[in-house]
């Protein structure tokens, strides 16, 4: 017979890499111990570059575009009287309807002016408060829609136009009684 008994080989063929107390714990340090280092070390080499917010060049103004205001509050006295046409027209108009900018009409020119008095006073002040060709809108801006049609009303007067000055709305009530 052999000298292989049953429980001799059983004993040969389930027997661990692990052979002693020192390789036991050489194996459980390499384990569990190790690799939390590693990732400890992998996570400060990751976090301790210094690199820039994606696609921000300049970090003071990406960081100023990600905080600017979402809209504005101004405040005005709305008590304060209503400017002249010729006030508002010194103020915002001057700039190109005296030296006749971009097609604007010059102020006092009968002929630029005559075709467009002929649409009326709506018409003008339309075109003043939302715009038209290169003017800008003016509606919404340092001057009340008032203001911007008394200014359209002095212009095209200028021109020999016969528009009546807009008035307030709290004189008009007060001059109908």
């Amino acid at each position: 017979m052999s000298d292989n008994t049953s429980a001799t080989v059983h004993d040969e063929d389930h027997t661990g890499p692990v052979k002693n107390p020192k390789q036991l714990l050489l194996t459980v340090f390499f384990s569990f111990v190790a690799p939390i280092f590693i990732i400890i070390g992998l996570v400060f080499y990751v976090t301790s570059d210094n690199k820039p917010a994606a696609g921000a060049v300049n970090l003071e103004k990406a960081l100023a575009a990600r905080i600017q205001k979402v809209g504005t509050i101004e405040i005005r006295d709305v008590n304060r009287p209503a400017r002249s046409g010729e006030e508002v027209f010194k103020g915002q108009c001057t700039n190109c309807h005296t030296a006749g900018l971009v097609g604007a009409p010059k102020l006092g020119d009968t002929a630029a002016w005559a075709p467009r008095i002929q649409t009326g006073f709506d018409a003008l002040l339309n075109s003043a408060l939302k715009g038209k060709n290169a003017m800008g809108a003016q509606g919404g801006g340092e001057f009340t829609d008032l203001e911007i049609g008394r200014a359209v009303a002095y212009m095209a007067n200028a021109a020999g136009g016969k528009f009546e000055e807009p008035k307030a709305p709290a004189a008009a009530a007060s001059a109908a009684k």
